[in-house]
């Protein structure tokens, strides 16, 4: 896998455990109980890929917004790291919150099977958004549109995964139960990844 593809599946990944998506999984869940197990499957599916187009059409924004400053590689890669490292820090600080925004639809009462899948797949919680908004930076330097909508895609499938997993397999179910635990120590694995990510962003641009 490429550094930008392993970087959104350990962010999506990430992001699902923090407290906040664990909450918005928990609304998912209890909204599933009392549906087939036909239901069940199909919208968690139809909740993980809508999620993922979502975030891979804003993956196609940033790569064509991103063209103007394709000749200024350099630069851009040093700029990209200073804001990784920058977004890290305020994770291990504990300053995260001053970044973080609940993106899509309120959560309510859907009025159909459909409807529900739709809305649960288009709202990100709020504690994903930083690391949104560093993948999305990342992809105004993408060198073309299938890359920025395949690298957001997969963080958004990452950031859907687990709980896909979960309605699929008991022993998932079990084991996410046991991450939720560790949900409050996210922040710092968060932090720690992007302060890497940011150094590795300037070496690559200096070396």
């Amino acid at each position: 896998m490429t550094p930008e593809i392993t970087a959104a599946v350990f962010l999506g990944l990430l992001g699902f455990i923090e407290p906040c998506s664990i909450g918005s999984s928990a609304l998912f869940v209890k909204y599933l109980e009392g549906k087939s197990a036909a239901a069940v499957k199909l919208e968690t599916i139809v909740f993980a890929g809508t999620r993922a187009l979502v975030l891979g059409s804003l993956g196609v924004v940033a790569a064509l917004a991103g063209l103007p400053f394709l000749s200024y590689q350099r630069a851009f890669w040093i700029g990209l790291g200073v804001l990784y490292a920058l977004v890290g820090m305020l994770y291990l600080s504990g300053h995260e919150r001053l970044l973080t925004r609940r993106l899509g639809p309120k959560l309510g009462r859907p009025p159909s099977a459909a409807a529900a899948g739709l809305l649960f797949g288009l709202n990100i919680p709020a504690c994903a958004t930083p690391l949104l908004a560093v993948l999305f930076a990342a992809n105004l330097g993408a060198a073309n549109v299938a890359r920025g909508f395949g690298t957001m895609a997969i963080f958004g499938l990452a950031l859907s995964f687990p709980l896909v997993l979960a309605v699929y397999s008991a022993r998932a179910r079990e084991a996410l139960v046991r991450l939720a635990s560790y949900a409050d120590q996210v922040p710092r694995w968060t932090g720690t990844l992007l302060i890497v990510l940011g150094a590795w962003s300037i070496f690559s641009a200096i070396r």
